[in-house]
């Protein structure tokens, strides 16, 4: 955990910086700066219509109850959002690699893994958990 700290708050911008500083002296200073404005203004703007999309998506999926998935969309968006906003060009390009459904849909499927709680009304089991059975009670309390 510590060496996630140390990546994201020492490494990762020095790394920018560096970049910045070599991409500036290949195309000047300005022109880097307008880059990073640049990149910031087609994130914010990406941002918001996936997050709109993404938002019609989770209204959709609480009607099927499958809401977990499109929560993390959300989450990686945000996530994508604040990348794009910090200057520097490494952190943009993985602002835009994580606005990619593809890629985010990758990502969840390598980190999420989704508490088994799609069962069928009668008590079967699901076909996606074969080995969980859910067993719905309700407690009345007598006073």
């Amino acid at each position: 955990m510590m060496r996630i700290f140390f990546l994201l708050f020492v490494l990762l911008p020095l790394l920018e910086l560096y970049v910045l500083i070599e991409v500036g002296r290949g195309i000047g200073g300005l022109t880097t700066i307008a880059l990073c404005l640049f990149t910031a203004i087609i994130g914010g703007l990406l941002i918001r219509i996936q997050g709109i999309q993404t938002l019609l998506k989770a209204r959709q999926s609480m009607r099927q109850h499958e809401l977990a998935e499109q929560g993390m969309h959300g989450v990686m968006l945000v996530i994508a959002g604040v990348m794009l906003f910090i200057p520097g060009f490494i952190s943009d390009t993985l602002g835009f690699l994580l606005l990619v459904p593809a890629i985010r849909r990758w990502l969840i499927g390598k980190t999420y893994k989704p508490f088994p709680h799609h069962m069928d009304v009668s008590g079967k089991h699901h076909k996606r958990y074969p080995n969980v059975e859910v067993i719905d009670v309700e407690i009345i309390k007598k006073d």
